[in-house]
């Protein structure tokens, strides 16, 4: 199944169509914050590690403001990111149910697994170019000095 973005997502913000961070701790070990922000025609897509995990504890909880509370964030503050990625795809990533005994529930549609896998594979593959890649460049913290060996 391919996540594809739709034309509805607005998203705050303009940047680069994919950007990768890494930052660099005292400790020379990389830590890799993996965004991607793509325009088209107007339209924006903000995906990044906040709604993902934002994802993954609804997965977990079965419920938007159990999420919310267990990542720290306001129920709104997590609202607003699940309706911005339900109307970034396609298919909505995340079904609510409202009401009922227990007071409803919310849970991933195949679209939002779907996306949560991919997102997970990018951020893999992309740590691993940069282990390959960059670490043999940066200084290791018990040599003074020296390159990495």
């Amino acid at each position: 199944m391919f996540t594809r973005w739709s034309s509805q997502c607005r998203s705050t913000g303009s940047a680069p169509v994919t950007r990768e961070r890494l930052s660099v701790s005292v400790s020379m070990k990389p830590d890799i914050r993996f965004h991607i922000r793509a325009a088209k025609q107007g339209a924006a897509l903000a995906i990044g590690p906040g709604k993902i995990a934002l994802l993954e504890a609804i997965a977990t909880t079965g419920s938007i403001t159990s999420a919310a509370k267990m990542l720290k964030m306001s129920y709104r503050r997590a609202w607003m990111l699940v309706d911005e990625t339900n109307r970034c795809l396609l298919a909505p990533a995340v079904y609510t149910e409202t009401g009922g005994k227990r007071g409803g529930g919310t849970q991933l549609t195949p679209a939002g697994v779907a996306l949560v896998q991919r997102y997970r594979k990018l951020e893999r593959r992309t740590r691993t170019g940069v282990t390959n890649e960059l670490m043999p460049l940066l200084r290791s913290a018990t040599a003074k000095g020296g390159t990495r060996t």
